[in-house]
């Protein structure tokens, strides 16, 4: 059961990396469903970058600058050119399967550095618990890091209220002084970095080789936990880890060979991602949980 919800909290960690950026997108009003090509390209970017430096760290920051880097078509797109933003997702994610495919054949079979787990003292003494979570390797602890400062900057902070003003009626923003142009470009500048830490998680922490599109439909999940989440990155914790859980449990059941079917049990985080998309379209269920008012649509000053 520890070694589970062990690997529960390791297989939840680069989904919950992606989901903490895609909530800060979507809470300024834009919608990036092309999280799995941004993946692919943070996690092609981190391994290259760490096998060549010989160190995880290096890769870990070079997969955040492609992730940014990558999503700026994204925001280009979408805000100063207004595009659909579905559209410009889903050519985010073709386009980045492409490149992580081409940079990453000469990588395919080669083993790179990796993050080790590290015992945090005193506290991976705790029954169950530290086991759970403080054995863990550095990642891990950063997401732990990341999620309390996420949620204070977006609930506590006057970005984060900018940034929900934004999602919510960016033309009442904009005539409060907000930019809301700069506001959505650095969000979704920001949910890239996010997404190329998750991709960089899977190549350097989860395993620690390349295997082609090895984000494995992950992004597609995330955009799932995010409406689950409720676009607050404190649930998205919980979120993550349950759907990192139901992924590590299919992989024990078919570890101590159970007889059921492997495709039925490598489907059940996509159930779970089904599910919760068919209960999230229904227009009341979105208002109660708090969707962004003005997500998916694009904004132009002279239209207000």
């Amino acid at each position: 059961m520890v070694a589970i919800l062990q690997a529960a909290v390791r297989s939840g960690t680069p989904i919950l990396f992606v989901c903490i950026g895609e909530i800060y997108a979507e809470r300024s009003g834009i919608l990036n469903v092309g999280l799995e090509g941004l993946m692919l390209v943070g996690a092609i970017a981190g391994f290259t970058a760490g096998y060549s430096a010989g160190n995880p760290v290096v890769g870990v920051f070079a997969a955040a600058v492609a992730g940014a880097l990558f999503s700026l078509i994204h925001a280009y797109v979408t805000i100063t050119l207004r595009a659909d933003q579905i559209v410009s997702g889903l050519t985010l994610t073709i386009l980045g399967t492409g490149i992580s495919g081409f940079f990453g054949k000469p990588m395919i079979g080669q083993v790179g550095p990796g993050f080790d787990q590290v015992a945090i003292p005193g506290l991976s003494k705790i029954p169950i618990l530290g086991q759970v979570l403080f054995q863990q390797d550095a990642m891990v602890y950063l997401s732990f890091v990341l999620v309390p400062i996420a949620w204070w900057v977006m609930y506590k902070t006057h970005l984060g209220l900018a940034i929900r003003s934004v999602g919510e009626n960016p033309a009442t923003a904009d005539s409060l002084g907000v930019s809301v142009a700069k506001v959505r470009y650095g969000c979704v500048l920001f949910g890239g970095a996010m997404a190329g830490l998750g991709g960089a998680y899977l190549s350097l922490a989860y395993t620690t080789m390349w295997i082609e599109q090895m984000s494995g439909g992950r992004g597609w999940i995330t955009l799932a936990l995010v409406i689950f989440a409720a676009w607050n990155p404190g649930r998205a914790m919980l979120g993550a880890y349950l759907f990192g859980g139901a992924d590590a449990l299919q992989l024990r059941i078919q570890a101590v060979g159970l007889d059921i079917p492997t495709y039925f049990l490598m489907m059940l985080p996509y159930v779970l991602t089904i599910a919760i998309l068919v209960l999230a379209s229904r227009a009341s269920l979105r208002r109660r949980i708090g969707a962004p008012a003005a997500l998916g649509l694009p904004y132009a000053r002279e239209e207000r």
